[in-house]
């Protein structure tokens, strides 16, 4: 992998970011060798012209903001979650049956549960630790072997497994995790890989969040390796497109992106779209670039943009079906903008506008996505963050196959496509 190699740069961010707290690790690593620097929301800033910060909130959302040298009169925003559906290891998630010791989930999101069968499964997340001193402390745990599966029953036990089986997550998908372990303690197992990952011997482990996640690495995928394929590309893809267009924009205008978790699950949280994290970040910044009365930040937010990016339903060549016969988004077509008369996406002829001539400007395609009458439709941080803010946004996305699986799978060029047109947005002049 090179500096020029965009999609080994990707797919090095997709294998090395199995959780929120990874993604915005790694996230928040590159941007401090660009020289970003770190700020802590419980101490005071004192932000300059021409300042470029970053902050997060609870290690799995955050917020990268680049101040202009002129006056700060309007942001240019991108917006993507961190957060994708999976299995989460329960509090006491030792269990046994029939002489192994299994782990008992829960299920984060909208998972599609049906692929996570037969998978080498690692595990990984955020471990809070007492050392010895009494120094209370968090850890990112990374397991990135297999040491779990959850193993199909045979065709022959199970005749109507390819009729449409209903699986039931409590009973059917807790993974094998280690024979003959009826008496054997959890927490000494990851004490012993936090051991092994960071010199931490003498602890007590007070708490844990985790999940299990496939061990294959992502790949390119395709005879002339057009396909992308990973875990997690709903929607650390956008998360790093966002990232890239951020770093390759020219930073003569006032620009933000946000990483919001917990979108997969509603966004009601202290760091999801639904909750203060991004207003909080803007007010301070609006009080010391701007001015503190609230007309500032209203007039501020009102010349900003927001574009939300999550990834968009492809055209499958299987299910052409389930698409409305004028809006199935091609894989490798351009960026798509994603658009609902119920406002599931808050895109709206004005910021689509916006965007189409963004595309233009850049010579790149652009699609539209609009759901069946007949279907129902997901929804973005997008128009929970209007309603928070109030900022005009609009949902885009590229398109991309099996949404929610263990394994989804989107386009290379697409890649390379929608970063280019956010770079121009961050480098647009003049009122948006």
């Amino acid at each position: 992998m090179t500096q020029d190699d965009p999609i080994g740069r990707l797919l090095d961010f997709l294998h090395r970011s199995p959780t929120p707290w990874h993604a915005t690790a790694n996230m928040a690593t590159r941007l401090e060798a660009s020289g970003f620097q770190r700020l802590d929301e419980r101490e005071a800033w004192q932000l300059a012209p021409g300042d470029r910060v970053y902050v997060t909130r609870n290690d799995s959302s955050i917020i990268a903001l680049q101040l202009p040298n002129d006056p700060l009169v309007a942001l240019r925003m991108i917006g993507a979650h961190t957060d994708s559906p999976g299995l989460r290891l329960k509090p006491h998630a030792a269990q046994t049956a029939a002489g192994w010791l299994q782990l008992g989930v829960e299920v984060y999101g909208g998972a599609l549960l049906a692929p996570w069968f037969d998978r080498d499964l690692g595990l990984a997340g955020r471990v809070h630790v007492r050392r010895a001193d009494g120094r209370i402390e968090g850890k990112l745990l990374n397991v990135d072997r297999p040491v779990a599966t959850i193993p199909s029953l045979a065709i022959h036990l199970d005749r109507e497994a390819n009729n449409g089986r209903a699986l039931n997550a409590q009973t059917q998908m807790a993974p094998v995790f280690l024979q003959g372990g009826e008496h054997q303690d959890l927490d000494r197992l990851l004490k012993g890989w936090l051991a092994e990952q960071h010199e931490i011997e003498d602890i007590e482990i007070l708490d844990f969040e985790l999940g299990l996640y496939d061990t294959q690495p992502p790949a390119s995928v395709g005879v002339a390796g057009e396909l992308i394929s990973s875990a997690r590309l709903d929607n650390l893809l956008s998360c790093f497109m966002g990232l890239e267009a951020l770093l390759q924009s020219d930073g003569s205008q006032g620009a933000v992106l946000v990483a919001n978790d917990h979108e997969e699950v509603g966004s009601a949280s202290a760091s999801g779209a639904q909750g203060p994290f991004l207003g909080d970040v803007l007010r301070r910044v609006v009080e010391q670039r701007v001015g503190s009365d609230q007309e500032a930040f209203v007039r501020l937010i009102q010349a900003s943009r927001m574009i939300s990016c999550d990834n968009a339903h492809a055209l499958h060549p299987n299910f052409l079906d389930k698409h409305d016969a004028s809006h199935g988004p091609a894989i490798n077509g351009g960026p798509v903008i994603k658009v609902n008369a119920n406002q599931r996406y808050a895109t709206n002829s004005a910021t689509a506008a916006m965007f189409r001539d963004l595309c233009r400007e850049a010579g790149e395609p652009v699609q539209t996505f609009v759901t069946r009458a007949d279907m129902g439709c997901g929804s973005t941080i997008g128009p929970i963050t209007a309603t928070e803010l109030g900022v005009p946004t609009l949902d885009v996305g590229v398109a991309q196959w099996a949404m929610h699986s263990i394994r989804e799978t989107a386009g290379a060029r697409d890649v390379a496509s929608l970063t280019t047109v956010l770079t121009a947005f961050l480098n647009r002049r003049g009122p948006l």
